[in-house]
């Protein structure tokens, strides 16, 4: 009965230590608007739906090795959950930058994620990337590669080595990339727009253009972003399948 108590404990804590890691990070479960025990309640159903199918592949850990072998499976599911999240940091970024370029870095609301003062471009652009993230049904990739990575690592198995450190550093800055991306209509228009005006300065001199530049800015960012919004899903969607995969590389690299 002990042998079997040990066992159980050690196959419910390893479980739910990197299920917890990855709840840290994960894209919208991860919101401070879903309530901790909305957190902790998921978190036990999942390592009570985990639990029949892993444990069989599990060794029984001696209770004086459950402290590293619930840190290392801690920051197995922390780093799954970054990478998986890292399409939302670039969406952010993007917002920033958008917001920067159309005149609105001024107009601050309170983000409900970060809690702290954010564009309302930011904000608007989080929130499309959140409902795009639930209508792709994102939440169950992520949920299948939670699955199968108790099959890539084995409970107690993870290295973090060099390689693997750097490649961690190298997909965190992925997100300018994804910023850049998303932001490029408007980037761009507002760029060549300003270097239009600057010209048109030039060219006339009495045109108030200090004055009118901003609000042709800003129209012209409004309707870029408008005109780019349906196309939105489709780039979210190869953005999440990318994060995905970068995923499943780290996941290697800790074998």
């Amino acid at each position: 009965m002990e042998l079997s108590l040990a066992k159980l404990l050690s196959a419910l804590l390893t479980i739910g230590a990197r299920i917890s890691g990855l709840m840290l990070f994960m894209p919208f479960f991860s919101h401070s608007a879903v309530p901790i025990r909305i957190k902790a309640a998921l978190v036990a159903s999942i390592t009570a739906v985990l639990y029949p199918v892993v444990s069989p592949r599990l060794q029984t850990a001696p209770p004086t090795s459950w402290p590293w072998l619930l840190g290392s499976e801690l920051l197995v599911g922390i780093v799954m959950g970054i990478a998986t999240n890292l399409v939302f940091e670039g969406v952010q970024m993007a917002g920033h930058v958008m917001s920067v370029q159309m005149g609105y870095s001024l107009v601050n609301i309170l983000d409900p994620q970060t809690q702290v003062d954010t564009t309302v471009i930011s904000v608007f652009t989080q929130l499309i990337a959140v409902m795009i993230f639930l209508a792709l049904d994102v939440h169950h990739w992520i949920l299948r590669l939670l699955t199968q990575s108790f099959e890539t690592i084995p409970p107690g198995t993870a290295h973090f080595g060099a390689t693997f450190t750097g490649k961690v550093a190298y997909a965190c800055g992925g997100i300018f990339s994804i910023g850049v991306q998303i932001a490029a209509p408007v980037l761009t228009a507002t760029i060549v727009a300003d270097l239009l005006l600057g010209l048109l300065s030039k060219a006339a001199p009495q045109l108030p253009i200090l004055f009118l530049g901003p609000g042709i800015k800003a129209m012209l960012s409004v309707v870029l972003l408008s005109a780019a919004l349906p196309y939105w899903p489709r780039v979210f969607a190869h953005l999440f399948q990318e994060t995905t995969a970068v995923s499943e590389r780290l996941l290697l690299l800790a074998r």
